[in-house]
C-alpha cells in the first residue's frame, strides 16, 4: 500500500470510531432521559398517592364505659381500621355516664369537621340528632330508635341522616328465659334507671309478656347512681326474681346490685351479659363487638361507597346466646339446662 492509500484507510477507520462513539453517546443519553422520566414518573405517582389519597375522621360519643359499651366501639373502629387502614382516625369522647354531656361532645366533634358521627346509647343518638342534619350518623347499642327519636309510624327506617343498629334482644325470649328458671315464682321486679328512655321501653313491653306467665310485675326505678343501692333494695326485699333491661346506669353499677341482692338470695334476669357478669344468673345476650362491628361496616359503605343513610334500615343483632353466670347459680343454688353457656370469667 502507497502513502496516500494508507492515510485514506486511517482517515476510513477515524470516521468509522467516531460513529460508534458518537452513537454510543447518543444511545447512553437516550436511556439516562429514559431511566429519569421513569424515575419522574414513579415519583409523580407517589405523590398522587398521597395526595389525592381520601381520609376519613370519625367522631364517636359513648354514653358511659362499661363493658357492653366499650365492645361496641372497639367492633366499630375494628371494621373500619380493617378496611381503611391508615386513612381512618377517631375522636372517641365519654360522657361519663352524663346524658346532659352528650351534646357539648357531638358539638365539639362537628367543629372537629368529622366525617361521621357514631353514637354509642340513647342519649348520644339524640344529641347527634339534635346538632346535625348533615354529618351521617349512625347509632349502635341503641335498642328503639323510634322511642329515642319520638318516631311515631316507624317502619324500619329512620329517614334523614341517621342509621345504625340496635341492640335490643328479643323481649318475649327473655320473659320465656325467666319462666324457664323460675316457674314457681310470683313476684317479678323490674329494676331500671328512669331516665333512659330504652330502658323504659323494653320494661314495658317485657312486662306483658311476664303477665302472660301469670306473675305479678312491679317496676322499681332509680333515677342515677345515686339510688341504685335504695331502689335495688327495695325491689329486692318484694321481689322473688328481678329483672333488669339493657340499662346503661344499672350496667356501671353491677357491683352494688349484687351486693343487694346475693346477699337476699333474688336472682337477676339481665338483658346482656355485663349486667349479667356483675350481679345476674343468666342472660339471653347478644355480640356488642359484633353488633359495632356491623355498625362500622355500614360506616364504610356510606364513607366510600356513597350509600345513603336515609334508606338504610336499622340492624339488628343476628344472635342471641343463652348464658349464665357461674359464680351467682352457685352462690344462689340455681341449676341451668345444659344449652347455656357459662360466660367467661
Amino acid at each position: 500500500m502507497n502513502r496516500i492509500g494508507f492515510i485514506a484507510f486511517l482517515l476510513y477507520l477515524g470516521g468509522r470510531m467516531m460513529k460508534k462513539k458518537i452513537v454510543s453517546m447518543v444511545l447512553a443519553a437516550t436511556m439516562a432521559m429514559g431511566l429519569a422520566a421513569c424515575g419522574s414518573t414513579e415519583a409523580d405517582n407517589q405523590a398522587s398517592t398521597s395526595t389525592d389519597g381520601k381520609t376519613y375522621k370519625i367522631g364517636v360519643c359513648q354514653l358511659v364505659q362499661h363493658p357492653a359499651l366499650d365492645a361496641a366501639t372497639e367492633g366499630f373502629q375494628a371494621a373500619l381500621t380493617e378496611k381503611l387502614g391508615d386513612s381512618v382516625t377517631f375522636e372517641v369522647q365519654n360522657a361519663s355516664g352524663e346524658s346532659t354531656n352528650c351534646p357539648t361532645i357531638v358539638n365539639g366533634l362537628i367543629s372537629d369537621g368529622v366525617d361521621l358521627i357514631m353514637a354509642n346509647a340513647t342519649a348520644p343518638l339524640q344529641a347527634a340528632a339534635s346538632a346535625t342534619a348533615d354529618i351521617p350518623v349512625l347509632g349502635t347499642s341503641v335498642t328503639d330508635y323510634a322511642t329515642a327519636l319520638e318516631i311515631e309510624d316507624w317502619t324500619g327506617t329512620v329517614g334523614n341522616n341517621i342509621s345504625g343498629t340496635s341492640d335490643l334482644a328479643p323481649l318475649d325470649q327473655q320473659a320465656a328465659m325467666l319462666n324457664e328458671l323460675f316457674p314457681d315464682a310470683k313476684n317479678v321486679g323490674l329494676l331500671y334507671c328512669s331516665s333512659e328512655p330504652n330502658s323504659v321501653y323494653q320494661c314495658s313491653v317485657i312486662e306483658g309478656y311476664l303477665k302472660d306467665y301469670g306473675y305479678e310485675v312491679t317496676w322499681y326505678a332509680f333515677t342515677d347512681t345515686n339510688d341504685v343501692t335504695s331502689v335495688a333494695q327495695s325491689a329486692a326485699d318484694a321481689s322473688d326474681v328481678i329483672y333488669i333491661p339493657t340499662d346503661n346506669t344499672a350496667a356501671s353499677n353491677t357491683e352494688a346490685i349484687a351486693n343487694v341482692v346475693i346477699p337476699a338470695g333474688v336472682p337477676v334476669i339481665a338483658g346482656e351479659e355485663g349486667i349479667c357478669k356483675g350481679c345476674g344468673v343468666a342472660t339471653l345476650s347478644i355480640s356488642y363487638y359484633d353488633l359495632g362491628y356491623s355498625t362500622g361496616e355500614m360506616a364504610y359503605e356510606i364513607l366510600v361507597n356513597g350509600a345513603d343513610v336515609s334508606t338504610m334500615a336499622v340492624k339488628y343483632a343476628p344472635n342471641v346466646t343463652k348464658e349464665y353466670n357461674v359464680a351467682n347459680c352457685e352462690a344462689l343454688g340455681i341449676t341451668v339446662p345444659d344449652d347455656y353457656t357459662a360466660i367467661a370469667e
